[in-house]
């Protein structure tokens, strides 16, 4: 029977609308692993089919895929700082690297005003996570 759960809080997803599928694919799932690995109390139970095959868990509650150019991203990514929100990042130079340390080495060589953004994922209050992606639209 469905819920008419609604969520306090949100998840949000915004990624670049210059990127290949692939990479806005890859962005996305890099972004939500930071907010799950941030908030392990967002996932759920784990699965289970009718014949007892186990799946595991996922998020409890929706995320939402935004996409945007590069200045709505960088707007975004300033309004969540103002925001303190909780945010994970992805750079265009972390495509060039290969491995976690490589990643966030490409992140802590350059200035937060510098970095070029592909894509950010929020969480927190519902009504800040809406004002920081202010004019991202649905990804298609």
């Amino acid at each position: 029977m469905p819920s008419d759960t609604r969520f306090d809080t949100k998840i949000a997803v915004l990624v670049r609308d210059d990127l290949e599928t692939w990479q806005r694919l890859n962005v996305t799932a890099f972004l939500v692993s930071g907010v799950v690995g941030a908030h392990p109390q967002l996932v759920g139970e784990p699965y289970e089919d009718a014949d007892g095959t186990a799946y595991l868990p996922l998020l409890g509650q929706p995320v939402v895929v935004l996409e945007a150019d590069a200045a709505t991203l960088t707007a975004a990514h300033g309004r969540a700082l103002g925001r303190q929100l909780a945010m994970s990042i992805y750079t265009r130079e972390m495509f060039s690297t290969g491995n976690d340390v490589d990643n966030r080495a490409a992140v802590r060589a350059v200035a937060r005003d510098d970095l070029d953004l592909v894509g950010v994922a929020l969480h927190g209050p519902r009504n800040a996570v809406d004002k920081s992606v202010k004019g991202a639209r649905l990804h298609p």
